[in-house]
């Protein structure tokens, strides 16, 4: 069990590298005034999109393998219930940033830096709150 939550905290800081640091691409995109550094961003968020999904993918089957391995505890607990409820808009955030990569390498996007900006910040709202729902256990 040691091994499975060492693996899923890997994956986990992995996967949130990733939701970190496609944002930022789409900021610089947003801001660029020059079609080829555009170009060469798209392709940097898509090409970063395409790594980081497996280990979103990874995350959520090592952490239902470690439910498996004792659903009575985890199903029953307040804190996984929260956590899991995070999980699952961290998906669909992930998702959401799979969306603006699409829309970005059709040069359809039209939001502005300031709302990527603003869009950055959410993952690190459920990095705080999974991990200390994680490691302290409230409720």
């Amino acid at each position: 069990m040691l091994w499975m939550k060492a693996l899923h905290v890997i994956f986990f800081v992995c996967w949130f590298a990733g939701l970190f640091y496609l944002p930022r691409i789409f900021v610089y995109y947003a801001s660029s005034q020059h079609m080829e550094t555009k170009l060469q961003l798209a392709t940097m968020a898509r090409k970063l999109y395409r790594f980081v999904t497996p280990f979103m993918i990874i995350v959520i089957i090592i952490g239902f393998a470690m439910i498996y391995k004792n659903p009575e505890y985890y199903l029953n607990a307040t804190w996984m219930k929260l956590k899991l409820a995070c999980v699952v808009a961290l998906v669909a955030y992930h998702l959401q940033c799979g969306r603006y990569v699409k829309a970005i390498n059709a040069n359809s996007d039209n939001h502005s830096h300031i709302f990527f900006r603003f869009f950055n910040e959410i993952p690190v709202f459920f990095l705080f709150t999974i991990v200390i729902l994680a490691v302290l256990k409230p409720f």
